[in-house]
């Protein structure tokens, strides 16, 4: 028997990272990587008592804060 991805799941996101290793990856702590998760900015993924990020998550977090130069 095969199994199908669910809808939208067919790309390879890669690993999943913990709060310690977002925080690392983003250069911040894990205390801001929880207020975020927190107050629901950044969406993540409940693996059983598990908080997990996708990279692809925290870079589009990073890209929505982005500014750009006038020049």
């Amino acid at each position: 028997m095969t199994t199908r991805p669910a809808r939208g799941q067919d790309r390879d996101r890669g690993p999943l990272l913990t709060v310690a290793q977002a925080g690392g990856y983003l250069g911040t702590g894990q205390r801001f990587i929880r207020r975020l998760i927190t107050e629901r900015r950044i969406a993540f993924v409940k693996v059983g008592k598990y908080v997990r990020l996708e990279r692809s998550t925290l870079e589009a977090f990073v890209d929505a804060a982005r500014v750009h130069c006038q020049r």
